[in-house]
């Protein structure tokens, strides 16, 4: 069957159109992916950068001397220690307890099958005191008192309560940041030493049931297996994890900026990234101990 000149050309064009079409649809689809690519790495970068000028702001104002505002924030901070610290007490106790006899249950499982029951002791302070430990207590303060921090100043932001502050001649980081600063970063210090402890206590409490084990031999496998840096490494991770949390979490707090649907939106975020910063922060400090 013959063809006219016609048919011919629209046969050869017809697949030339499909083809541009289809290149214009993948060309516009790739530029949409990398300006959503590049919108969300030039905010992170920007958030990035006002939480760098934030902690500036916060270091200056803890050096700043200025009546008034101190004194008044030592109520402020006794009340965050005892909901940070002695209010977290009977959770971290549980999980704790529960973490120790776990690590002690799978220790007594597998190391037998490898002539390895001498290293109990070194699993308990590896696994324990130098990680787990840390990071679960941090993770308890994140969910309890990191939340509150940033729903608390969130609400505080919506309420004009933070202009007001301003209005009487308080400063609001001396007031509102700084004592929370140090009072989660004692309570996390604080709380970290007494995870520690019950975890060890679990362990014991498996170990005696198991192996009817005295407390005087347990205890001397525990200090035979424990160094010096150990505990440094620990408290440092506590340390460091309770300015972490509590910067972003008053960070967070304060980016509210109008409405009060943003107070829920700068939690999730304030929890996102501590957990984030201290997963981060947590494998520095592991790298810099071993190598």
């Amino acid at each position: 069957m013959k063809t006219t000149p016609k048919q011919r050309q629209n046969r050869l064009l017809f697949p030339v159109h499909i083809d541009t079409i289809g290149r214009n649809e993948y060309n516009r689809s790739m530029a949409g992916y990398f300006d959503t690519l590049g919108r969300w790495v030039l905010t992170r970068i920007g958030s990035f950068f006002d939480f760098c000028a934030y902690n500036i702001l916060v270091l200056k104002s803890l050096f700043r001397k200025r009546h008034g505002s101190l004194e008044s924030g030592f109520m402020v901070l006794f009340k965050q220690v005892f909901f940070t610290g002695v209010q977290a007490l009977p959770v971290i106790a549980l999980v704790a307890l529960a973490l120790g006899a776990i690590a002690i249950v799978q220790s007594l499982t597998q190391l037998p099958r490898f002539g390895g029951e001498t290293f109990v002791g070194e699993i308990l302070i590896t696994v324990i005191v130098r990680e787990l430990g840390p990071i679960l207590t941090g993770f308890i303060v994140i969910g309890r008192s990191g939340t509150a921090i940033t729903t608390e100043i969130g609400n505080m932001v919506v309420q004009h309560e933070i202009e007001a502050l301003e209005a009487m001649g308080i400063d609001p980081i001396r007031y509102i940041v700084l004592p929370r600063v140090f009072g989660v970063t004692a309570s996390l210090v604080a709380l970290n030493i007494y995870f520690d402890i019950f975890a060890l206590v679990g362990g014991f409490l498996v170990s005696k049931m198991v192996l009817v084990t005295s407390l005087s031999v347990f205890l001397r496998e525990i200090v035979s297996s424990m160094v010096i840096a150990d505990v440094i490494v620990s408290l440092l991770k506590g340390f460091i994890f309770g300015i972490l949390i509590s910067s972003i979490c008053t960070f967070r707090g304060f980016s509210v900026r109008i409405s009060s649907t943003e107070v829920p939106q700068m939690t999730s975020k304030a929890v996102v990234g501590s957990i984030t910063a201290l997963f981060i922060a947590d494998g520095i400090i592991t790298f810099i101990y071993y190598f």
